[in-house]
């Protein structure tokens, strides 16, 4: 098996074990594409994992999001981004171990977007680890999911461009983005406050983030009527489809939906 087989099978192992949501519209992805979007999905992932981790301190995971974030400006190096992980190589995942090898993965000319775009997010990251995750108001709420979500959806119109000239509304873009991030946020919201965490503004009942989730929802709606039928669209269609399913489910006071029902509305968006 060449290097590049390796590399391509390991990238599609990772990307199976990190997200159920996301591995299948990847996989639904045309060739070069496929590649591109998947290798963003794991840089982006990589630097998520440090975000998240229930062990590393807030000052600590500001330090290591910055470091990486100045690395990723570029040129990219291999052994400088390795000696910052180097000494956290027992509590990092693989997804995070691995980044220069998602970054290698990735094709060389869509590189640099997804490079800058995942810079600016560990950047956003590290600030908010600072700021203990406090979101005061709509719009901290605002800065928060477009740091985490919001620039996911800027990448991706930046990447649909570069694969076939599709165009979209970056804003709507950002609105996608947003709306998937505050279904998360209410799917996670009891689990988070046990962790000591709450990423609802100060005052704000579940109504209110349902409302937020419901109006950047509608905005990803309008942000999917740009894409001509294929791929992307389907590649599109289907997280959105499971946030819409995901908060009606949420509404009627189920935890998430069934895997039979995401299933069934997986095969409903890609039959379409």
């Amino acid at each position: 098996m060449s290097e590049r087989n390796e590399l391509q099978r390991d990238a599609i192992n990772v990307l199976k074990e990190t997200s159920r949501t996301f591995f299948i519209p990847i996989s639904q992805l045309d060739p070069g594409v496929q590649e591109a979007v998947a290798a963003a999905y794991l840089c982006m992932r990589a630097i998520d994992e440090i975000e998240d981790h229930p062990e590393l301190e807030p000052a600590l995971k500001s330090e290591l999001l910055n470091s990486i974030s100045e690395i990723l400006e570029g040129p990219f190096n291999r052994e400088s981004f390795e000696s910052i992980v180097a000494p956290h190589r027992a509590f990092l995942p693989e997804v995070t171990l691995r980044l220069a090898d998602w970054i290698e993965y990735c094709p060389e000319t869509a590189a640099d977007t997804v490079l800058q775009a995942t810079s600016i997010m560990a950047k956003g990251m590290a600030d908010w680890a600072m700021k203990g995750w406090k979101v005061k108001d709509e719009q901290d709420l605002d800065d928060y999911t477009y740091y985490v979500a919001g620039l996911v959806g800027v990448m991706l119109s930046d990447i649909w461009k570069w694969h076939d000239g599709t165009e979209t509304d970056k804003q709507l873009a950002i609105a996608y983005g947003r709306g998937l991030q505050s279904v998360n946020i209410l799917r996670n919201h009891v689990e988070d406050r046990e962790r000591g965490v709450s990423f609802f503004p100060e005052g704000w009942e579940l109504e209110d983030m349902f409302s937020y989730a419901k109006r950047n929802l509608a905005m990803a709606d309008r942000y999917i009527e740009d894409i001509q039928p294929g791929s992307i669209l389907n590649f599109c269609k289907i997280p959105l489809a499971l946030a819409h399913g995901t908060l009606s489910a949420l509404e009627k006071g189920k935890e998430k939906m069934s895997r039979a029902e995401v299933t069934e509305m997986v095969s409903q968006v890609i039959e379409k």
